[in-house]
């Protein structure tokens, strides 16, 4: 019975097939999204954007677009859930280490009910695994529309990562201040020592954009917006966006190995809102 029942799904067509010459860029952007092991991955033809949600509040969005697969064949849109611990241990079973040549990946899919399969080869050994499927979750619709950003800066993104590695531990929420007028971009947060501002004018060198058309104080809690530092650290630059609600939208930028950009955008609620 199993040999005819693999002889049936074989003969079964794919409906996604990639290859990838390099499966460590694949791993290293999946990897900064993962504080929440169930993902649900959304297929279509500019590439697979990879979400994942934690506490009804926050969202983060990876998107492997179809440009970082040397082959990209979709014939239709889907999506499933997926563990993101199992399909990043099969993405790094021969490791990372010196000693290891490049890493390459071809992935398929047939459909719902179907397993995600990943062919993975390393110096001349080849390993298959196959990745259990789940129908995809209804994912939070933050519906944060472009038309009601009120808010937006780019800022190189080493001023940030010296502010969420040196804020303080023992404060609840960070609260990020905007407006067209000084002091324009401030951070905040309230612990143990007391109120921490750092503060970033907006004719600063590491400001590239600043369109800020609204004075606004929000809150977010720590304990969400910490998940923003993985891909913080491995960016070159950060979008930063607030929409008319203080719904906050962090988008980093990132350079690949192969000098390809990529992106990773969090979405959070806002703790407190205060009106000024």
């Amino acid at each position: 019975m199993s040999v005819l029942t693999d002889s049936y799904t074989a003969q079964i067509p794919n409906i996604l097939e990639v290859e990838c010459d390099n499966a460590k860029i694949i791993h290293n952007l999946i990897k900064v999204v993962h504080f929440n092991d169930v993902a649900t991955v959304f297929l279509s033809e500019h590439g697979v954007k990879v979400t994942v949600e934690e506490s009804k509040c926050i969202q983060a969005n990876v998107f492997l677009q179809s440009s970082l697969f040397q082959e990209f064949h979709l014939v239709e849109d889907t999506a499933f859930c997926i563990s993101l611990g199992v399909w990043l241990d099969c993405l790094s079973i021969f490791g990372g280490g010196k000693d290891s040549g490049r890493t390459t990946l071809k992935m398929s899919y047939k459909g719902m009910g179907y397993p995600l399969e990943l062919v993975v080869e390393d110096n001349g050994i080849v390993t298959d695994c196959a990745i259990q499927t789940l129908e995809p979750d209804t994912c939070l619709d933050f519906n944060f529309s472009s038309a009601n950003v009120v808010n937006k800066i780019i800022i190189q993104s080493e001023c940030l990562k010296d502010f969420f590695s040196e804020f303080d531990p023992s404060s609840e929420v960070v609260e990020f201040f905007l407006s067209p007028d000084a002091p324009y971009f401030r951070m905040t947060t309230f612990g143990n020592a007391g109120r921490i501002d750092t503060e970033i004018p907006k004719k600063s060198d590491i400001i590239e954009t600043f369109e800020c058309t609204s004075t606004q104080t929000s809150r977010y809690r720590l304990a969400l917006l910490k998940p923003c530092i993985k891909p913080l650290m491995i960016s070159t630059k950060t979008s930063i966006r607030t929409d008319s609600r203080g719904f906050i939208s962090l988008q980093f930028l990132i350079r690949n190995s192969d000098s390809q950009i990529s992106f990773v955008e969090f979405y959070c609620a806002p703790d407190e809102e205060i009106q000024e």
